[in-house]
This record gives C-alpha cells, structure tokens and sequence, in this order.
C-alpha cells in the first residue's frame, strides 16, 4: 500500500537524494551528460528545492512503500487563477510499472482539488522524446503544444505542453 504526504522545507534533502537516483537514469539517453548535470543543479540543489518551495508556490508530495521506504516524488504549482503545473512526478527506477506513478498523479490531482475545488486545467511539460508521453496520455492528458524552451547555458527543453481539465 502506497502513501503519500505533504513535504516540507526538511525534506529539501531527500528530493535531492530520490532526484539523483530517477532523473539521470530517466534522461540518460534523452539530453547530454551536460545538460543533465546543469539541470540537476538547476531544478534539484537544496538551495533551488527550498526556493521552489518558500517562494515559486511548489508543493512537492513524497511516496512511500508499505515498508515506509520513499519511493518517489511529485510537485505542482499554481500557475494562474485556474491553472495548476504538474512540475515533476518521478518514480525510483525499481518501482515504475507498479502503478506508483498513476497513484502519485491522482493524488496530485486531489491535493489541488482539495486547494482548488473549482474546475482548472492541469498542464506539464514533457521531452517530446520521453516514453512517458505515453503515460500521461494514458491518465486522460492531451498534446496541447509544443516548444523548444532555453533553461541556460545554451541548452533547451524540447518539450510538449500536456493537458487536461480537472
């Protein structure tokens, strides 16, 4: 049985270790050695985690297993009167195919539910080359758009933009 809970500041340092156990593995045969290394410290250092969470309005919610083991992550973030970002959901490598990541969504989705009753649009951007496309079109999320979005150094996410109403 899966659980889930609300992060805290404390937990910036256990995002940052589950964040370097998935995201490269995830990425490896997507982005460069390089770019991977830049967006690491971009988007997972304690220091960005702590300022994603105290001022960009990220709510991460930690997974564990039955045995209480943290097993993954997800954030999202208020983007807009009616518009929510599913920002990041990743699963240690040993839990994907399990359904750890359709609970993490769903619960993704009743958390801003339960902060924001009324009807919104969930939007996230994916790697156009991610099987994970596959995923969230599986959850009822739609290709909405796509772009080539520069995150510095002279590297960009080449992403669609995925949809739905919730």
């Amino acid at each position: 049985m899966l659980r889930i809970r609300k992060a805290n500041i404390n937990d910036c340092p256990l995002i940052h270790e589950l964040a370097f156990q998935v995201f490269p593995l995830t990425y490896k045969d997507i982005i460069t050695p390089e770019q991977c290394d830049f967006m690491m410290d971009w988007m997972y250092s304690v220091p960005n985690l702590q300022k994603q969470m105290q001022e960009e309005g990220h709510v991460y919610l930690l997974t564990t297993d039955e045995e209480g083991h943290y097993i993954g992550y997800v954030s999202v973030q208020p983007q807009g009167e009616n518009l929510w970002h599913l920002q990041k959901i990743y699963v240690l490598p040993q839990y994907q195919g399990l359904k750890a990541g359709k609970f993490m969504f769903q619960e993704a989705i009743k958390y801003i539910k339960d902060v924001h009753p009324a009807p919104c649009v969930l939007e996230l951007n994916v790697n156009r080359n991610n099987k994970a496309v596959t995923f969230y079109e599986h959850m009822g999320m739609h290709k909405d758009r796509q772009g080539d979005f520069p995150i510095g150094n002279g590297f960009y996410m080449n992403d669609y933009i995925m949809a739905m109403t919730i």
